[in-house]
Parts: C-alpha cells; sequence; structure tokens
C-alpha cells in the first residue's frame, strides 16, 4: 500500500495527516512549529525530524509515503523552500514534493475537496478560489504595510487609531479607551505611543488588540461599530474579486458545453453525449458556490462574519457562506493525492 502525507505549518505547531492512496486517513499528529522567520533553525530541523517519524510509524516505514504536500506561509521565499526540501530528504524523505502557500491548504481543507473559495482574515487577511478548470485567483494577502484590510492587525490598528482620535477631540469617548489601556495595562495616551512604536511590537501585538473589538460591538459603540463595518467592507471586496473569476470560469464552462452541444449536432451526436464527451473531459468536477469562512476575525466576530456574509448573500445571492469542514492539514494530503493522481504520478515542485 501506497500513502501520501499532508502538513500544515504554523507559528505553534505543524499538523499533519497520512492517507492512503484511496484517500482514507489512517493517523493524524501534530509536531512542533515551523516558522523559518521566526525560529532558530534547531528548531526547524526538529520538527522536521519529527514529521518524518511521524510519518513513517503511521505508514510502517518512511518509504511507504510517496508524495508529500506542505502547506506554510512565506513557502514561496527560496531560501525556506530550499532548506524545508534539504531537511527532508536529510531526514530519509525520497518521494515526490509539493510545497504549497497556507491559504492553498487551507482551501481544501475548508471544503473537503479540491475547488471553492476560501476568506481568511487571522492576522492577515486574503481570499483564494480555486475551479475545476484549472483557474486560480487570488485577493489580497499582500502584507500588513500595503493591504490585509479586514485583517486582526487591521481591526487592531483601527482600535488604537480611535483611541488616539478621542483622546484628541476628533471622535467621542467610548469604550475601546478603557479595554485598551486595561489590556496592555498603560494608563495614557503617550505610554500608548510607546507601545505602538517600540521596536519590539510586532504585527502580531498589534492585531491581538482585535478581540476587544467584539466586546466594544456588544456595547454599541458608535466606534467599534465603525471599525467592524468598514473591516468587513474590505473583506467582502476580496471575495467579490475572486467570485468575479470563478463566474467567469463558470461562465466559460457553460458556453463551452453550450458549443459542443453545437457541434456534437452537426455530427448526429446527442447534447448529453456531447455533454458527457468534450466538457467532462476538460473539466469532470462540479464546482458549488460556497465560500468558506476562515480566520480569527470571522471565527469570533459576530458584526463583522454578519456584516461579511449580508454583503455577498446581497451582491451574490447564488453564493453561501460555510464553516471549514476539515483544517489545513487534511487539505496539504488532498494536493499529495492529486499530484499523486496526476498523469506523471506526482514529484517535486511549487504550486
Amino acid at each position: 500500500m501506497r500513502y501520501v502525507a499532508g502538513a500544515d505549518g504554523g507559528g505553534t505547531k505543524t499538523a499533519v495527516t497520512v492517507a492512503d492512496e484511496t484517500g482514507a486517513v489512517v493517523g493524524t499528529f501534530d509536531a512542533g512549529p515551523l516558522n523559518y522567520n521566526g525560529q532558530d533553525e534547531a528548531g526547524f530541523a526538529a520538527t522536521i525530524r519529527d514529521v518524518c517519524r511521524g510519518i513513517a510509524e503511521r505508514c510502517g516505514e518512511l518509504d511507504a509515503c510517496v508524495q508529500l504536500c506542505v502547506g506554510a506561509a512565506g513557502i514561496s521565499n527560496p531560501a525556506v523552500s530550499g532548506l524545508l526540501t534539504a531537511r527532508l530528504r536529510e531526514n530519509g524523505y525520497r518521494g515526490g514534493l509539493i510545497l504549497a502557500g497556507d491559504h492553498e491548504t487551507a482551501l481544501c481543507g475548508a471544503h473537503e475537496g479540491l475547488h471553492g473559495i476560501i476568506l481568511i482574515a487571522g492576522t492577515g487577511s486574503i481570499c483564494y478560489g480555486r475551479h475545476p478548470s484549472g483557474l486560480t485567483h487570488r485577493a489580497g494577502g499582500f502584507g500588513h504595510l500595503i493591504d490585509d484590510e479586514g485583517s486582526g492587525y487591521s481591526i487592531g490598528r483601527d482600535i488604537l487609531s480611535a483611541v488616539v482620535r478621542s483622546a484628541d477631540g476628533r471622535e467621542a469617548p467610548g469604550i475601546l479607551t478603557e479595554l485598551v489601556y486595561e489590556r496592555l495595562q498603560i494608563g495614557s495616551v503617550g505610554e500608548l505611543i510607546g507601545f505602538v512604536y517600540d521596536k519590539r511590537t510586532g504585527k502580531k501585538d498589534i492585531a491581538a488588540l482585535a478581540p476587544l473589538l467584539s466586546v466594544a460591538c456588544e456595547a454599541l459603540d458608535a466606534a467599534a461599530l465603525r471599525i467592524a463595518d468598514k473591516n468587513a467592507a474590505a473583506l467582502a471586496e476580496l471575495a467579490f474579486a475572486v467570485i468575479g473569476r470563478m463566474e467567469a470560469a463558470e461562465a466559460e464552462r457553460s458556453g463551452s458545453g453550450a458549443m459542443c452541444e453545437a457541434e456534437g449536432a452537426e455530427r448526429g451526436e446527442t447534447g448529453a453525449a456531447c455533454e458527457a464527451g468534450e466538457s467532462e473531459r476538460r473539466w469532470p468536477a462540479p464546482f458549488r458556490r460556497e465560500i468558506a469562512l476562515a480566520g480569527s476575525v470571522l471565527a469570533r466576530n459576530r458584526r463583522v462574519r454578519e456584516a461579511v456574509v449580508s454583503r455577498i448573500a446581497g451582491r451574490h445571492p447564488g453564493w453561501r457562506c460555510i464553516d471549514p469542514k476539515r483544517d489545513a492539514s487534511y487539505g496539504a494530503m488532498l494536493l499529495a493525492l492529486e499530484a499523486l493522481r496526476s498523469p506523471s504520478g506526482g514529484g517535486e515542485g511549487k504550486r
């Protein structure tokens, strides 16, 4: 029996799903973090070693795993992908290897399949779609300096802005100031500025303030409601951009089917026969109009989530928002399985 595995590397842990060549899951486990930018090389190497050992235990031997997909943020960086590949080979893994972005593996896990759309709002924000035709499209996810609207960082930054605007009179006083001061254990705008511009303060520290928005929204704080609606609108824009591309691909599929039927009629074929031929050979998989909502912002802030769902329903009533069905390691396993079943039988590469 041959096996495949999918790994979702993150800043706190690496989740791994192992399945046989039919797609039946034979085991799952967690290893240490896999975050090249925030982890020393020894820790990185230890995680890879534990991943290989865990896969070997569940497959009987490491050589039985013939395809592995690893999904992680920043994996497109040649330094990261090169080191990851080298460490896997050093630990005895000789099978095919696919390196994918964490948004790609998250999509496949969320839909329990290879196609659909996922909207993610965590520390950052991104929307990604994959159509049976092979078309993929992403919107957002270009970093907190120029993008990531609707993310935890964006919300945290807006909360801090509301605090200073309230302090100098540009906005009416609200409860955000009290909530922020309590969370940071400070008592003045001066201390707040010190926190924001301290070299030790990173984007995750700013994003960590985002949960305060839920508390303020429940209290119907005017500034909080405005921030929630602003960021929900930004997230909906990401979804609209990807929906548009997926709809265009669906329209092409429908158009190809109609053209195929016309050509088939000229040859004396029935429409059904034609559809079962050319159209189904090109795009055999159905495409459900579903958007998975993922990430801490969409999972925990009811106001933002409801506003996003409402905006999507208003613009695209045929689309439905869903919760993720599986995790990203399961999605990575599906991508490994797809590679194994491809005509080439798998191999190495980046998605």
